[in-house]
Protein backbone atom coordinates (compact mmCIF):
# COMPACT_ATOMS: atom_id res chain seq x y z
CA UNK A 1 0.00 0.00 0.00
CA UNK A 2 1.66 3.25 -0.76
CA UNK A 3 0.81 6.18 1.89
CA UNK A 4 0.02 9.21 0.60
CA UNK A 5 0.99 12.69 2.56
CA UNK A 6 -2.18 12.63 4.27
CA UNK A 7 -1.85 9.40 5.71
CA UNK A 8 -4.64 7.21 3.34
CA UNK A 9 -3.79 4.04 1.28
CA UNK A 10 -3.55 3.41 -2.37
CA UNK A 11 -2.90 0.40 -4.24
CA UNK A 12 -0.97 0.95 -6.24
CA UNK A 13 1.46 -1.44 -8.76
CA UNK A 14 4.84 -2.36 -7.50
CA UNK A 15 6.68 -1.05 -10.86
CA UNK A 16 5.27 2.13 -9.93
CA UNK A 17 7.01 2.82 -6.60
CA UNK A 18 10.37 5.00 -6.89
CA UNK A 19 12.89 6.04 -4.16
CA UNK A 20 11.20 7.98 -1.20
CA UNK A 21 7.74 6.61 -1.64
CA UNK A 22 6.29 5.84 1.70
CA UNK A 23 4.35 2.03 1.80
CA UNK A 24 2.86 0.20 4.20
CA UNK A 25 3.35 -3.48 4.65
CA UNK A 26 0.97 -5.68 6.31
CA UNK A 27 1.70 -8.85 8.48
CA UNK A 28 1.75 -11.33 5.64
CA UNK A 29 2.86 -9.38 2.76
CA UNK A 30 5.33 -9.80 0.50
CA UNK A 31 8.03 -6.26 1.18
CA UNK A 32 7.86 -4.84 -2.58
CA UNK A 33 10.83 -2.96 -2.86
CA UNK A 34 14.52 -1.80 -0.71
CA UNK A 35 13.79 0.32 2.14
CA UNK A 36 13.90 1.85 5.47
CA UNK A 37 11.24 1.00 8.35
CA UNK A 38 9.94 4.43 9.50
CA UNK A 39 6.85 2.88 11.75
CA UNK A 40 6.18 -0.28 13.51
CA UNK A 41 7.82 -3.67 14.60
CA UNK A 42 7.90 -6.81 12.85
CA UNK A 43 9.78 -9.92 12.17
CA UNK A 44 10.68 -10.44 8.52
CA UNK A 45 11.92 -13.99 7.28
CA UNK A 46 14.55 -13.19 4.62
CA UNK A 47 15.73 -16.39 3.90
CA UNK A 48 14.84 -15.59 -0.25
CA UNK A 49 17.61 -12.82 0.19
CA UNK A 50 19.95 -13.89 2.97
CA UNK A 51 19.51 -17.40 3.10
CA UNK A 52 19.13 -17.46 7.35
CA UNK A 53 16.87 -19.87 8.53
CA UNK A 54 15.51 -17.33 11.54
CA UNK A 55 13.18 -14.64 10.48
CA UNK A 56 14.97 -11.04 11.58
CA UNK A 57 13.19 -8.51 13.64
CA UNK A 58 12.93 -5.34 12.30
CA UNK A 59 12.22 -2.01 14.01
CA UNK A 60 13.00 1.73 13.04
CA UNK A 61 15.84 2.37 11.11
CA UNK A 62 16.30 -1.12 10.27
CA UNK A 63 16.65 -1.95 6.26
CA UNK A 64 14.13 -4.48 4.75
CA UNK A 65 14.41 -5.95 0.92
CA UNK A 66 12.38 -6.72 -1.84
CA UNK A 67 11.10 -10.26 -1.80
CA UNK A 68 11.03 -10.90 1.65
CA UNK A 69 8.06 -11.91 3.48
CA UNK A 70 6.58 -9.85 6.52
CA UNK A 71 5.24 -12.29 9.32
CA UNK A 72 4.01 -10.56 12.25
CA UNK A 73 3.01 -6.47 11.94
CA UNK A 74 2.82 -4.13 10.15
CA UNK A 75 5.26 -1.33 8.96
CA UNK A 76 5.70 1.81 7.07
CA UNK A 77 8.57 1.62 4.84
CA UNK A 78 10.53 4.07 3.23
CA UNK A 79 11.86 3.26 -0.58
CA UNK A 80 15.47 3.51 -0.91
CA UNK A 81 15.07 1.40 -4.09
CA UNK A 82 13.34 -0.04 -6.58
CA UNK A 83 13.03 -2.25 -9.46
CA UNK A 84 16.33 -3.10 -10.73
CA UNK A 85 17.75 -1.67 -8.31
CA UNK A 86 16.85 -3.24 -5.41
CA UNK A 87 18.93 -6.31 -3.85
CA UNK A 88 16.58 -8.62 -5.86
CA UNK A 89 16.93 -7.05 -8.97
CA UNK A 90 20.76 -7.18 -8.92
CA UNK A 91 20.70 -11.08 -7.74
CA UNK A 92 18.48 -10.75 -11.38
CA UNK A 93 21.29 -9.24 -13.21
CA UNK A 94 24.22 -11.39 -11.69
CA UNK A 95 22.43 -14.82 -12.80
CA UNK A 96 22.16 -12.95 -16.38
CA UNK A 97 26.17 -12.11 -16.03
CA UNK A 98 26.99 -15.20 -14.48
CA UNK A 99 25.29 -17.47 -17.08
CA UNK A 100 27.15 -15.56 -20.06
CA UNK A 101 30.71 -17.20 -18.44
CA UNK A 102 29.39 -20.96 -18.99
CA UNK A 103 31.64 -22.60 -21.76
CA UNK A 104 30.00 -25.99 -23.56
CA UNK A 105 30.95 -28.97 -23.65
CA UNK A 106 32.31 -30.97 -26.39
CA UNK A 107 30.98 -34.60 -26.55
CA UNK A 108 34.35 -37.39 -27.01
CA UNK A 109 33.12 -38.34 -29.75
CA UNK A 110 33.38 -35.30 -31.83
CA UNK A 111 37.38 -35.00 -31.41
CA UNK A 112 37.07 -37.53 -33.68
CA UNK A 113 34.46 -38.06 -36.41
CA UNK A 114 36.03 -35.28 -38.60
CA UNK A 115 38.92 -37.83 -39.37
CA UNK A 116 37.77 -41.11 -39.35
CA UNK A 117 35.40 -41.30 -42.80
CA UNK A 118 37.92 -39.88 -44.72
CA UNK A 119 40.50 -42.03 -43.21
CA UNK A 120 38.26 -44.90 -44.07
CA UNK A 121 37.68 -44.37 -47.20
CA UNK A 122 41.56 -43.98 -48.36
CA UNK A 123 42.22 -47.54 -46.87
CA UNK A 124 39.47 -49.08 -48.47
CA UNK A 125 40.87 -47.46 -51.67
CA UNK A 126 44.73 -48.28 -51.06
CA UNK A 127 43.86 -51.68 -50.50
CA UNK A 128 41.57 -52.11 -53.59
CA UNK A 129 44.69 -50.10 -55.65
CA UNK A 130 47.20 -53.10 -54.34
CA UNK A 131 44.87 -56.09 -54.29
CA UNK A 132 42.67 -55.22 -57.25
CA UNK A 133 40.16 -57.54 -55.14
CA UNK A 134 36.73 -56.01 -54.55
CA UNK A 135 35.58 -57.86 -52.25
CA UNK A 136 38.58 -57.18 -49.88
CA UNK A 137 37.53 -53.25 -50.23
CA UNK A 138 33.84 -53.83 -49.45
CA UNK A 139 34.16 -55.90 -46.56
CA UNK A 140 36.58 -53.19 -45.37
CA UNK A 141 33.96 -50.67 -45.65
CA UNK A 142 31.50 -52.83 -43.55
CA UNK A 143 32.84 -53.07 -40.80
CA UNK A 144 34.62 -49.90 -40.68
CA UNK A 145 31.15 -48.64 -40.40
CA UNK A 146 30.81 -46.73 -37.29
CA UNK A 147 27.95 -48.05 -35.66
CA UNK A 148 29.48 -49.39 -32.27
CA UNK A 149 31.73 -45.93 -32.49
CA UNK A 150 28.19 -43.35 -32.95
CA UNK A 151 26.29 -45.43 -30.33
CA UNK A 152 29.04 -45.39 -27.90
CA UNK A 153 28.80 -42.02 -26.25
CA UNK A 154 24.28 -41.85 -26.73
CA UNK A 155 23.34 -44.89 -25.34
CA UNK A 156 26.10 -44.46 -22.32
CA UNK A 157 24.27 -41.27 -21.92
CA UNK A 158 20.45 -42.27 -21.99
CA UNK A 159 20.84 -45.31 -19.83
CA UNK A 160 22.77 -43.01 -17.13
CA UNK A 161 20.17 -40.91 -17.87
CA UNK A 162 17.34 -42.89 -16.78
CA UNK A 163 19.13 -44.16 -13.51
CA UNK A 164 19.70 -41.01 -12.48
CA UNK A 165 15.78 -39.91 -13.31
CA UNK A 166 14.70 -43.13 -11.64
CA UNK A 167 16.33 -42.01 -8.21
CA UNK A 168 14.31 -37.91 -8.92
CA UNK A 169 17.99 -36.35 -10.39
CA UNK A 170 17.03 -34.63 -13.16
CA UNK A 171 19.97 -33.89 -15.57
CA UNK A 172 18.76 -30.90 -18.12
CA UNK A 173 21.90 -31.17 -20.82
CA UNK A 174 23.93 -34.48 -20.78
CA UNK A 175 27.09 -32.55 -21.40
CA UNK A 176 26.33 -31.50 -17.68
CA UNK A 177 26.80 -35.14 -16.51
CA UNK A 178 30.47 -34.94 -17.28
CA UNK A 179 31.32 -31.97 -15.06
CA UNK A 180 30.19 -33.88 -11.87
CA UNK A 181 32.70 -36.87 -12.29
CA UNK A 182 35.49 -34.05 -12.30
CA UNK A 183 34.48 -31.73 -9.39
CA UNK A 184 37.37 -30.99 -7.04
CA UNK A 185 34.95 -28.42 -5.00
CA UNK A 186 31.43 -28.49 -3.76
CA UNK A 187 29.89 -24.91 -2.41
CA UNK A 188 26.52 -26.16 -0.40
CA UNK A 189 24.25 -23.19 0.47
CA UNK A 190 23.24 -24.02 4.13
CA UNK A 191 19.56 -23.46 5.32
CA UNK A 192 17.22 -25.91 3.27
CA UNK A 193 20.11 -27.52 1.81
CA UNK A 194 22.26 -28.98 4.38
CA UNK A 195 19.56 -28.23 7.52
CA UNK A 196 16.48 -28.55 7.35
CA UNK A 197 15.06 -24.56 7.57
CA UNK A 198 12.64 -25.38 10.38
CA UNK A 199 13.94 -24.78 13.91
CA UNK A 200 13.39 -26.84 16.73
CA UNK A 201 14.01 -27.26 20.35
CA UNK A 202 17.04 -28.83 21.16
CA UNK A 203 18.21 -27.45 24.54
CA UNK A 204 15.88 -26.96 27.96
CA UNK A 205 18.08 -25.59 30.68
CA UNK A 206 16.06 -24.91 34.10
CA UNK A 207 17.26 -22.35 36.95
CA UNK A 208 17.70 -24.39 40.29
CA UNK A 209 14.76 -25.79 41.88
CA UNK A 210 12.81 -25.61 38.47
CA UNK A 211 11.98 -29.03 36.54
CA UNK A 212 12.67 -28.98 33.06
CA UNK A 213 8.94 -30.05 31.98
CA UNK A 214 7.33 -26.93 33.87
CA UNK A 215 10.11 -24.70 31.99
CA UNK A 216 8.69 -26.03 28.64
CA UNK A 217 4.69 -26.23 30.12
CA UNK A 218 5.26 -22.21 31.01
CA UNK A 219 6.78 -21.14 27.43
CA UNK A 220 4.35 -23.26 25.63
CA UNK A 221 1.54 -21.98 27.15
CA UNK A 222 2.79 -18.27 26.95
CA UNK A 223 3.61 -18.69 23.08
CA UNK A 224 0.69 -21.10 21.89
CA UNK A 225 -1.20 -17.38 20.66
CA UNK A 226 1.74 -16.91 18.83
CA UNK A 227 2.78 -17.71 14.99
CA UNK A 228 6.24 -16.92 15.55
CA UNK A 229 8.39 -20.00 14.17
CA UNK A 230 9.79 -19.96 17.88
CA UNK A 231 6.35 -20.47 19.17
CA UNK A 232 5.46 -22.78 16.48
CA UNK A 233 8.97 -25.18 17.80
CA UNK A 234 7.60 -24.85 21.10
CA UNK A 235 4.19 -26.22 20.49
CA UNK A 236 5.55 -29.29 18.93
CA UNK A 237 7.71 -30.21 21.45
CA UNK A 238 5.03 -29.53 24.34
CA UNK A 239 2.81 -31.79 22.44
CA UNK A 240 5.58 -34.33 21.71
CA UNK A 241 6.02 -34.61 25.48
CA UNK A 242 2.23 -34.79 26.10
CA UNK A 243 1.94 -31.70 28.20
CA UNK A 244 -1.14 -30.20 28.64
CA UNK A 245 -1.04 -26.48 28.20
CA UNK A 246 -2.50 -24.34 30.69
CA UNK A 247 -4.70 -21.18 29.47
CA UNK A 248 -2.77 -17.82 28.31
CA UNK A 249 -4.54 -14.64 29.39
CA UNK A 250 -4.07 -10.94 28.60
CA UNK A 251 -1.55 -12.44 25.83
CA UNK A 252 0.35 -9.52 24.14
CA UNK A 253 3.21 -9.87 21.65
CA UNK A 254 5.96 -7.41 21.50
CA UNK A 255 7.70 -7.97 18.10
CA UNK A 256 11.13 -8.39 17.64
CA UNK A 257 11.52 -9.30 21.68
CA UNK A 258 8.89 -11.28 22.89
CA UNK A 259 5.48 -12.11 24.42
CA UNK A 260 3.51 -12.40 27.65
CA UNK A 261 0.29 -13.54 29.33
CA UNK A 262 -1.02 -14.64 32.68
CA UNK A 263 -0.89 -18.21 33.16
CA UNK A 264 -2.34 -19.80 36.52
CA UNK A 265 -2.49 -16.00 38.07
CA UNK A 266 1.27 -16.09 37.16
CA UNK A 267 2.70 -13.32 34.78
CA UNK A 268 5.27 -15.19 32.51
CA UNK A 269 7.89 -13.49 30.02
CA UNK A 270 9.08 -15.67 27.20
CA UNK A 271 11.61 -13.63 24.43
CA UNK A 272 14.78 -12.28 24.64
CA UNK A 273 16.79 -11.47 27.52
CA UNK A 274 16.88 -7.57 26.70
CA UNK A 275 13.00 -7.73 26.73
CA UNK A 276 12.61 -9.54 30.12
CA UNK A 277 15.02 -6.82 31.70
CA UNK A 278 13.13 -4.27 30.34
CA UNK A 279 10.46 -5.83 32.35
CA UNK A 280 12.57 -5.76 35.90
CA UNK A 281 12.97 -9.85 35.49
CA UNK A 282 16.16 -11.16 37.47
CA UNK A 283 18.27 -12.64 35.65
CA UNK A 284 21.30 -13.19 38.18
CA UNK A 285 20.40 -17.30 38.09
CA UNK A 286 21.34 -17.94 34.44
CA UNK A 287 24.22 -17.89 32.31
CA UNK A 288 24.74 -15.05 29.85
CA UNK A 289 23.41 -15.19 26.42
CA UNK A 290 26.79 -14.54 24.87
CA UNK A 291 27.52 -18.20 25.60
CA UNK A 292 24.68 -19.81 24.18
CA UNK A 293 25.60 -17.59 20.88
CA UNK A 294 28.88 -18.93 21.12
CA UNK A 295 27.37 -22.58 20.61
CA UNK A 296 25.09 -21.66 18.18
CA UNK A 297 22.04 -21.62 20.07
CA UNK A 298 19.04 -18.82 19.33
CA UNK A 299 17.55 -18.76 22.94
CA UNK A 300 14.51 -18.23 24.01
CA UNK A 301 14.28 -16.78 27.83
CA UNK A 302 11.39 -17.90 29.84
CA UNK A 303 10.50 -15.63 33.34
CA UNK A 304 7.60 -16.70 35.97
CA UNK A 305 6.83 -13.80 38.44
CA UNK A 306 9.79 -11.54 37.57
CA UNK A 307 12.18 -14.73 38.30
CA UNK A 308 13.83 -15.64 35.20
CA UNK A 309 13.26 -20.05 35.27
CA UNK A 310 15.33 -20.75 32.28
CA UNK A 311 15.94 -20.76 28.59
CA UNK A 312 15.64 -22.63 25.99
CA UNK A 313 17.85 -23.44 23.06
CA UNK A 314 16.20 -23.50 19.59
CA UNK A 315 18.60 -24.71 16.25
CA UNK A 316 17.90 -25.84 12.49
CA UNK A 317 18.84 -29.02 12.40
CA UNK A 318 20.85 -30.26 9.45
CA UNK A 319 19.44 -33.21 7.21
CA UNK A 320 19.89 -36.75 8.46
CA UNK A 321 21.48 -37.91 4.98
CA UNK A 322 23.78 -34.57 4.91
CA UNK A 323 26.99 -35.88 7.23
CA UNK A 324 27.24 -39.12 5.10
CA UNK A 325 26.77 -36.96 2.23
CA UNK A 326 29.97 -34.48 2.84
CA UNK A 327 31.96 -38.14 4.12
CA UNK A 328 31.12 -39.78 1.00
CA UNK A 329 32.27 -36.78 -1.06
CA UNK A 330 35.30 -36.21 0.53
CA UNK A 331 36.32 -40.29 0.28
CA UNK A 332 35.47 -39.21 -3.92
CA UNK A 333 38.29 -37.06 -3.85
CA UNK A 334 36.65 -33.60 -3.48
CA UNK A 335 39.44 -31.59 -1.81
CA UNK A 336 36.81 -28.51 -0.36
CA UNK A 337 33.68 -28.87 0.99
CA UNK A 338 32.46 -24.66 1.56
CA UNK A 339 29.65 -23.82 3.26
CA UNK A 340 27.85 -20.50 2.76
CA UNK A 341 25.41 -19.16 4.68
CA UNK A 342 23.96 -15.93 5.55
CA UNK A 343 23.32 -16.96 8.96
CA UNK A 344 25.63 -15.94 12.39
CA UNK A 345 29.15 -17.06 12.54
CA UNK A 346 28.54 -19.77 15.75
CA UNK A 347 25.38 -21.15 13.86
CA UNK A 348 27.65 -21.42 10.79
CA UNK A 349 30.88 -22.92 12.52
CA UNK A 350 28.22 -25.36 14.69
CA UNK A 351 27.17 -26.64 11.62
CA UNK A 352 30.13 -27.19 9.58
CA UNK A 353 31.84 -28.95 12.39
CA UNK A 354 28.97 -31.19 12.68
CA UNK A 355 29.03 -31.78 9.22
CA UNK A 356 32.84 -32.09 8.50
CA UNK A 357 32.84 -29.37 5.96
CA UNK A 358 36.66 -28.08 5.14
CA UNK A 359 35.30 -24.28 5.47
CA UNK A 360 32.62 -22.16 5.52
CA UNK A 361 31.93 -18.44 5.31
CA UNK A 362 28.84 -17.07 7.55
CA UNK A 363 27.05 -13.71 6.59
CA UNK A 364 26.82 -14.16 2.82
CA UNK A 365 24.93 -12.27 0.60
CA UNK A 366 24.43 -13.20 -2.79
CA UNK A 367 27.37 -11.30 -4.23
CA UNK A 368 29.41 -13.00 -1.28
CA UNK A 369 28.47 -16.08 -2.50
CA UNK A 370 29.12 -15.76 -6.08
CA UNK A 371 32.22 -14.11 -5.55
CA UNK A 372 33.52 -17.09 -3.26
CA UNK A 373 32.54 -19.50 -6.46
CA UNK A 374 34.69 -17.26 -9.03
CA UNK A 375 37.37 -17.36 -6.43
CA UNK A 376 37.83 -20.90 -6.37
CA UNK A 377 37.36 -21.48 -10.07
CA UNK A 378 40.33 -18.85 -10.60
CA UNK A 379 41.97 -21.58 -7.82
CA UNK A 380 41.71 -24.26 -10.47
CA UNK A 381 38.74 -26.04 -8.72
CA UNK A 382 35.74 -27.50 -10.70
CA UNK A 383 33.08 -26.10 -8.69
CA UNK A 384 29.94 -27.49 -7.86
CA UNK A 385 27.94 -25.47 -6.30
CA UNK A 386 24.28 -27.28 -4.37
CA UNK A 387 21.49 -24.34 -3.19
CA UNK A 388 17.89 -24.06 -3.04
CA UNK A 389 16.60 -20.30 -3.02
CA UNK A 390 16.93 -17.23 -5.29
CA UNK A 391 19.74 -15.88 -2.71
CA UNK A 392 22.02 -19.01 -4.58
CA UNK A 393 21.12 -18.44 -7.27
CA UNK A 394 23.64 -16.48 -8.86
CA UNK A 395 26.59 -19.19 -7.76
CA UNK A 396 24.41 -21.60 -9.15
CA UNK A 397 24.60 -20.07 -12.37
CA UNK A 398 28.37 -19.71 -11.71
CA UNK A 399 29.66 -22.71 -11.19
CA UNK A 400 30.87 -25.00 -13.67
CA UNK A 401 28.08 -27.38 -12.43
CA UNK A 402 24.73 -26.11 -10.43
CA UNK A 403 22.38 -28.28 -8.54
CA UNK A 404 19.42 -27.06 -7.31
CA UNK A 405 16.97 -29.11 -3.87
CA UNK A 406 14.18 -28.98 -6.44
CA UNK A 407 11.73 -30.58 -3.93
CA UNK A 408 12.29 -27.03 -1.41
CA UNK A 409 13.96 -24.89 -4.03
CA UNK A 410 12.40 -21.60 -5.75
CA UNK A 411 12.02 -21.63 -9.69
CA UNK A 412 14.48 -18.73 -9.60
CA UNK A 413 17.27 -21.90 -8.37
CA UNK A 414 15.64 -24.56 -10.65
CA UNK A 415 16.19 -22.64 -13.81
CA UNK A 416 19.53 -21.11 -13.03
CA UNK A 417 21.12 -25.01 -12.38
CA UNK A 418 22.00 -27.28 -14.69
CA UNK A 419 20.53 -30.01 -12.59
CA UNK A 420 17.72 -30.78 -10.21
CA UNK A 421 17.61 -32.86 -6.76
CA UNK A 422 13.64 -33.63 -6.45
CA UNK A 423 14.30 -35.02 -3.30
CA UNK A 424 15.90 -33.51 0.16
CA UNK A 425 18.01 -36.98 0.09
CA UNK A 426 21.86 -35.61 -0.30
CA UNK A 427 23.31 -38.84 -0.87
CA UNK A 428 22.12 -38.81 -4.44
CA UNK A 429 25.58 -36.05 -4.94
CA UNK A 430 27.50 -38.77 -4.32
CA UNK A 431 25.45 -41.19 -6.66
CA UNK A 432 25.75 -38.56 -9.27
CA UNK A 433 29.43 -38.14 -9.01
CA UNK A 434 29.71 -42.04 -8.99
CA UNK A 435 27.23 -41.98 -12.01
CA UNK A 436 29.77 -39.84 -13.88
CA UNK A 437 32.60 -41.59 -13.61
CA UNK A 438 31.05 -45.05 -14.42
CA UNK A 439 29.05 -42.82 -17.11
CA UNK A 440 32.34 -41.42 -18.40
CA UNK A 441 34.62 -45.66 -17.57
CA UNK A 442 31.83 -47.02 -19.66
CA UNK A 443 31.71 -44.31 -22.63
CA UNK A 444 35.81 -45.13 -22.50
CA UNK A 445 34.73 -49.27 -23.26
CA UNK A 446 32.88 -48.65 -25.89
CA UNK A 447 34.80 -46.20 -27.88
CA UNK A 448 37.86 -48.74 -27.02
CA UNK A 449 35.71 -51.54 -28.28
CA UNK A 450 34.65 -49.99 -30.96
CA UNK A 451 38.55 -49.00 -31.86
CA UNK A 452 39.91 -52.42 -31.42
CA UNK A 453 36.69 -53.56 -33.82
CA UNK A 454 37.62 -51.54 -36.42
CA UNK A 455 41.33 -51.94 -36.37
CA UNK A 456 41.05 -55.59 -35.83
CA UNK A 457 38.04 -56.01 -38.89
CA UNK A 458 40.27 -54.06 -40.95
CA UNK A 459 43.34 -55.60 -40.38
CA UNK A 460 41.65 -59.27 -41.37
CA UNK A 461 39.65 -57.46 -44.01
CA UNK A 462 42.50 -56.07 -46.07
CA UNK A 463 43.97 -60.23 -45.41
CA UNK A 464 41.16 -61.65 -47.22
CA UNK A 465 40.61 -63.48 -43.68
CA UNK A 466 37.09 -61.80 -43.84
CA UNK A 467 34.33 -61.79 -46.18
CA UNK A 468 31.34 -59.11 -46.53
CA UNK A 469 28.66 -61.17 -45.14
CA UNK A 470 30.99 -62.34 -41.85
CA UNK A 471 31.60 -58.43 -41.96
CA UNK A 472 28.00 -57.25 -41.38
CA UNK A 473 27.43 -59.89 -38.72
CA UNK A 474 29.96 -59.01 -37.02
CA UNK A 475 29.28 -55.40 -37.36
CA UNK A 476 26.24 -56.14 -36.37
CA UNK A 477 27.44 -58.45 -32.69
CA UNK A 478 29.48 -55.32 -32.55
CA UNK A 479 26.75 -53.00 -32.09
CA UNK A 480 25.18 -55.08 -29.58
CA UNK A 481 27.68 -55.24 -27.00
CA UNK A 482 27.76 -51.52 -27.17
CA UNK A 483 24.15 -51.18 -26.36
CA UNK A 484 24.24 -54.13 -24.01
CA UNK A 485 27.40 -52.55 -22.22
CA UNK A 486 25.56 -49.01 -21.47
CA UNK A 487 22.43 -50.71 -20.32
CA UNK A 488 24.24 -52.05 -17.54
CA UNK A 489 23.66 -47.95 -16.27
CA UNK A 490 20.24 -48.22 -16.20
CA UNK A 491 20.49 -49.80 -12.64
CA UNK A 492 23.03 -48.36 -11.63
CA UNK A 493 22.41 -47.01 -8.15
CA UNK A 494 19.54 -49.33 -7.36
CA UNK A 495 20.20 -50.17 -4.26
CA UNK A 496 19.00 -46.71 -2.92
CA UNK A 497 15.62 -47.02 -3.84
CA UNK A 498 15.28 -49.34 -0.78
CA UNK A 499 18.04 -47.93 1.25
CA UNK A 500 16.39 -46.33 4.37
CA UNK A 501 18.33 -42.86 5.10
CA UNK A 502 21.69 -42.66 7.67
CA UNK A 503 20.45 -41.08 10.59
Amino acid sequence: MLLSHDGSENEVDVSSLKTGDHIRVRPGDNIPADGEVVKGFSSVNEATITGESLPVDKVPGMMVFAGTSNLTGAMDVKVTKAGKDTTLGKVQSLIIQAEQTKIPIMRIIDRYVRWYTPTMLMIAGIVLFFTADINRAITILVVACPCALILATPTAMVAAISASARLGILIKNVADLEVAGKITAIVFDKTGTLTTGRLYVTKLTAANGVEPAELLAVAAAAEQMSKHPAARALQEVAKEANIRLAEANDFRETPGKGVSAVIDSAMVYVGRDTFLKENNVDMNNVSGPALHEEQGFSTLYVAKNSKCIGWIGLQDKTRPQANHAVGDLLELGVKRVTMLTGDRAEVANRVACELGCTDFKANCLPQDKLAIVEQLKKEGYTVVVVGDGINDAPALAAGDLGIAMGAAGSDVAINSASIALMSDDLRRLPFLVRLSRKTRNIIGCNLGFGVVFIVLGVATASAAWLTPVYAAVLHFVGSLIVIFNSARLVRYGEELDHEPAKI
